[in-house]
């Protein structure tokens, strides 16, 4: 149990967790202002409310947070669970707690709604608190909003005025106008306004409109077939054909919807990704076999809640909004503090729901990508922060990797070998931070200086030795290591670095590589598992985070060939050729290009040697070496 350094109002406290009952219900709590700030429901309110105060340590921060804000509790015991997630549910709606995560504000999406009149009208909105009646939606964007009441407005004829119609009983008249308005004249509306729809009929128009947009097909297109037949047999075919060209309409757009299969009647898809600040949602509507509806919603985390905890909350709201009539939900997992009383939970292996679940979390993972583009574009260190969030989870580290650090060599066949690092923090590079590297000591026999020193030809031990030099200097120094360590390269440069960090230095330090194709393209993440084996890291090459694992590739190698052309056209390396004399630089150039090493040039004949660089400078070349 806490005391009073943590929360002073702790004794308080105490005396209330006596008087909790092992019993569903739900719990508020309060600061000192007597403000709401957190809601959250249990099977078990002494056990679970007790664990805020119990288990302090075991919590991460944020929870710790909140316990440090408590001033005072409520609770609320309820007869089942289901009863505790509806009141939670309508709890959080209004009083907005603080620490509680919710979906976005609703004046984000747009809705269809019925207006709650006596003559109703479909209104287009987005603000939920000042229109009454019944919403449809939250929709993913007005276009799809916009082109389903297009469609309906097609199907059926009812109001867009906003005269306050109502029935008078005793008159048995409308009161509120006294003439039909334009829509009338152009076939849009019956006119209900002065009796030329009754109010039966009328009433009937939008009992069609909310199935249609429950995504329930079936019984309308059966009522109007049947219509048109009964018009067809009463030989009045111009009517007959007004109701056929509706019900292809109707059939069109059922079409667009995906089928599944008719199997599958009445059911919600929910999947859910997550990083550390946000959780992502998607929702999908499943009508007669088609999919009807899909919306994907972002949630801000509050308290690190688990995804199964952030579902038991936004699946009821979603349910709620959207009004599904949905008995049987599709989910990744099980949701335990969702009631099985409320809602049946299916975590399917094969066939069509599982299907349906992969479509969904395609979507989801589609829309957090959406997010974290527009956040990079409004608030670009808030995106990268989300960028290196990714990266942390995609590679298993500790904590997201605020500095990277990403080496890279340079030679040509072998010559003037150079190493470059670049460094980059919070995902921006930081130039202050880049090194470059000469080649000194790394093994090959590839070649050797005029004063016997081996001159490296071997990518890998080249990179050994400058892996070995950054990092050795930074721990004698006692300096800050990197979050991540990248090599531009495959398994085998990768596998070198591991050498150096974990055999010989004896750091704890994160391994990346990333390798490239035959175009020399950015092509894969590398990275080792818990077993040290090297597993690849599936990345589109439309991800954000893609691009910027290519950013920090494409700027060291830049970096590394820069230098290493500095260095060559200032003739600052020399090797034993170029102290034959007679020979320079570039003939010494032209014969490593040509061979690759000088190991290799002492072994050609007089002939070779004439073809690469003419006869008298390979006679001098020839006679040198021997």
């Amino acid at each position: 149990m806490i005391d009073k350094s943590i929360n002073k109002n702790i004794d308080r406290i105490k005396m209330r967790l006596k008087t909790i009952p092992e019993t569903p219900g739900v719990y508020q709590y309060l600061d000192e202002e007597g403000k709401i700030i957190y809601v959250g429901k249990a099977r078990n309110l002494q056990r679970r409310v007790s664990s805020y105060f119990n288990r302090y340590d075991d919590h991460s921060s944020k929870i710790k947070m909140l316990v440090r804000h408590i001033y005072d509790l409520r609770i609320t015991v309820v007869a089942t669970e289901v009863d505790a997630l509806l009141l939670e549910n309508n709890l959080i709606k209004q009083y907005q707690p603080r620490y509680n995560s919710m979906l976005k504000d609703d004046k984000t999406y747009p809705y269809l709604c019925i207006t709650d009149e006596e003559y109703p009208r479909l209104l287009f909105t987005r603000d939920r608190a000042n229109v009454r009646g019944q919403f449809f939606g939250p929709y993913p964007n007005q276009r799809i909003l916009r082109e389903l009441q297009d469609i309906i407005r097609k199907l059926f004829s009812y109001r867009q005025c906003k005269k306050n119609l109502h029935w008078d009983k005793e008159r048995g008249v409308v009161v509120g106008s006294d003439r039909p308005c334009m829509n009338h004249q152009i076939g849009l509306c019956k006119a209900p306004c002065v009796g030329l729809e009754s109010k039966e009929e009328y009433l009937e128009t939008f009992s069609r409109i909310r199935k249609i947009l429950r995504g329930d097909f079936g019984d309308i297109l059966d009522s109007l077939k049947k219509e048109m037949f009964a018009l067809a047999d009463e030989l009045r075919f111009e009517e007959a054909e007004v109701l056929r060209r509706k019900i292809r309409l109707l059939e069109e757009y059922q079409s667009r919807s995906t089928v599944v299969n008719t199997n599958v009647r009445d059911v919600d898809v929910f999947t859910i990704i997550s990083d550390a600040k946000y959780a992502y949602v998607n929702m999908m509507r499943i009508k007669n076999g088609s999919i009807v509806y899909s919306f994907s919603t972002e949630i801000k985390k509050q308290l690190d809640e688990s995804d199964s905890e952030i579902l038991s909350t936004v699946i009821p709201t979603l349910h709620e909004q959207t009004e599904s009539t949905a008995k049987e939900a599709i989910v990744p997992f099980v949701v335990d503090e969702l009631p099985e009383e409320y809602l049946h939970q299916t975590v399917p292996t094969r066939g069509d729901r599982k299907q349906l679940l992969e479509l969904s979390m395609r979507n989801v993972v589609s829309y957090q990508h959406q997010c974290i583009h527009q956040r990079l574009l409004v608030n670009p260190d808030d995106g990268r922060s989300q960028l290196m969030e990714r990266l942390q989870k995609e590679l298993h580290l500790k904590r997201p990797p605020t500095h990277i650090e990403c080496f890279d060599n340079s030679n040509i066949q072998g010559a003037y070998p150079v190493a470059a690092m670049v460094r980059f923090t919070n995902g921006k590079p930081d130039k202050n931070e880049y090194r470059k590297f000469n080649i000194k000591t790394a093994s090959g026999d590839n070649g050797e200086s005029s004063d016997g020193k081996i001159i490296a030809r071997d990518d890998y031990a080249s990179m050994a030795e400058v892996i070995y030099r950054r990092y050795s200097r930074l721990v004698s120094e006692g300096k800050e290591l990197p979050g991540l360590l990248i090599v531009d390269g495959g398994m085998g440069q990768m596998e070198m670095a591991r050498r150096v960090i974990q055999d010989e230095l004896k750091i704890d330090l994160p391994i990346a590589g990333l390798a490239k194709d035959d175009r020399h393209r950015t092509n894969e993440l590398l990275c080792y598992d818990e077993s040290n084996n090297i597993r690849v890291v599936g990345l589109k090459p439309t991800d954000q985070l893609f691009h910027l694992l290519e950013q920090i590739q494409n700027e060291v190698h830049r970096f590394a060939i820069s230098f290493h052309r500095d260095k060559r056209s200032k003739g600052t390396f020399r090797t034993q050729l170029t102290d034959i004399p007679g020979i320079g630089e570039k003939t010494a150039h032209e014969l490593l290009l040509k061979f690759g090493s000088i190991r290799e040039i002492k072994v050609q004949t007089l002939d070779d040697l004439s073809k690469a660089i003419g006869p008298a400078k390979a006679k001098i070349v020839y006679d040198y070496f021997r």
